[in-house]
């Protein structure tokens, strides 16, 4: 491919202006990352003596428990976590996403073993800084602006890149240690760009979901094309027939146990008497297995029955994406975003480096761009498409443009 130097030096000026705004925002974003995936690991040891318990006689009745657990809980609990041990304490869970709870009763004293509250524990803590900088919603807009930005940063650092005079092993692939100090950064910065280029790719959109703007347009998106979650997956609409007596919940958690499920297994409690018993598995390493049964809470008949094939396309995509994002595919997936986080750092720590050794007093050495350059068609469409698709870099772009264009207006005063 053979680069339009001019358009080069351009792309180059922007990628370098965008890069610096962001390189402080992409260096906490790729280490609290990294902390994030970690999760499992420094919450196990610290959870045990609330999650497992010494078995002694026979347990109580669920039934029992969950009574035990209404009278206890901060919130009246929705639904309960089928144990899949003897040893573990039976998880009541309130809520959901950031404002969940659980509580945890011990099956054989009937006494509870303690509750975890989602936001008072250090990793949602974690979490809250890597999706918006402890600043609430405004902070969450900021980190969609950088992760919209951090794609123009990966389209034009690829073209950047991209070799003008053939291919080298060194220099384009292989960073060059014979040469000076900003050479080896700058080669670091961009290698490990292109080495990671469409990994960052598919992890950014798997974060986008969780934006504020882009988020709530891609849910508009599904609800007007029909391509989301089935209405009836929460099962609202569903009724039970009122007829005797309703299913105890041991009752119901064989039946559940019975559908052998893979994956963590949930029954939701009915609300009210005409409402249902759903039982539903969370497996995000094959979204496929995932099913969501309602049952009569009185005759124990399921009611309707929800699988994969029933979600529509732009949600299956969405999940998948978002179980890439947090390394949820298994071993494999979770070494590529470590590996990519780790990489993302190092080339964050790179281009500062590189950057601190090119720049001069007094200035800011934004690269020069020939005034003879006009920017093309094609550009200009696939900068209208990126700003549709991230509205809020659209809205950061026409800043700049409006800036850059009163900042030449006045030069031309002076002048």
């Amino acid at each position: 491919m053979k680069k339009n130097s001019k358009l080069n030096k351009w792309l180059w000026k922007w990628h370098f202006i965008a890069g610096l705004i962001s390189l402080p925002f992409i260096l906490i974003l790729s280490i609290t990352g990294i902390i994030y995936l970690f999760k499992s690991d420094y919450e196990t040891p610290r959870q045990k003596h609330i999650k497992e318990v010494v078995i002694t006689d026979s347990p109580i009745s669920l039934q029992e428990q969950w009574k035990i657990a209404n009278e206890t809980a901060i919130k009246k609990p929705n639904s309960i976590v089928i144990s899949k041990s003897l040893n573990h304490a039976t998880e009541f869970v309130s809520g959901r996403f950031g404002g969940k709870s659980s509580l945890f009763i011990n099956p054989y004293s009937g006494t509870v073993s303690g509750e975890i509250i989602a936001k008072q524990t250090d990793m949602h803590t974690v979490r809250k800084l890597h999706g918006e900088l402890l600043m609430g919603k405004f902070g969450t807009k900021i980190i969609e602006l950088i992760a919209s930005w951090m794609i123009v940063l990966i389209l034009t650092g690829l073209y950047v890149w991209w070799p003008e005079r053939g291919w080298k092993l060194k220099g384009y692939f292989i960073p060059r240690t014979n040469l000076d100090r900003r050479t080896l950064y700058r080669d670091i910065h961009s290698i490990s760009g292109f080495w990671i280029s469409i990994l960052l790719i598919m992890i950014l959109m798997g974060g986008f979901p969780w934006t504020d703007v882009f988020g709530e347009n891609f849910k508009t998106v599904q609800k007007l094309t029909n391509t989301g979650y089935p209405a009836t997956w929460r099962g609202h609409q569903l009724k039970s027939n009122i007829a005797g007596t309703s299913l105890t919940l041991d009752q119901m958690v064989l039946k559940a146990k019975a559908i052998k499920l893979p994956g963590e297994v949930t029954v939701s409690f009915p609300k009210g008497p005409k409402g249902v018993f759903s039982v539903s598995n969370f497996n995000p390493s094959d979204l496929n297995t995932q099913q969501k049964i309602h049952f009569d809470q009185y005759s124990g008949e399921p009611i309707l029955k929800l699988t994969w094939k029933d979600v529509g396309v732009l949600m299956r995509a969405r999940m998948w994406f978002m179980a890439f994002h947090q390394g949820q595919f298994g071993i494999l997936n979770w070494w590529l975003i470590l590996l990519t986080a780790i990489a993302l750092t190092i080339m964050s720590v790179s281009a500062i480096l590189s950057y601190s050794l090119r720049k001069r007093k007094k200035n800011w050495g934004v690269p020069k761009v020939p005034s003879s350059f006009k920017v093309g068609y094609g550009i200009i469409v696939l900068l209208m498409l990126l700003s549709l698709v991230f509205p809020l870099f659209g809205i950061s772009l026409l800043l700049i443009l409006g800036i850059e264009y009163l900042r030449k207006k006045q030069s031309r005063k002076i002048s």
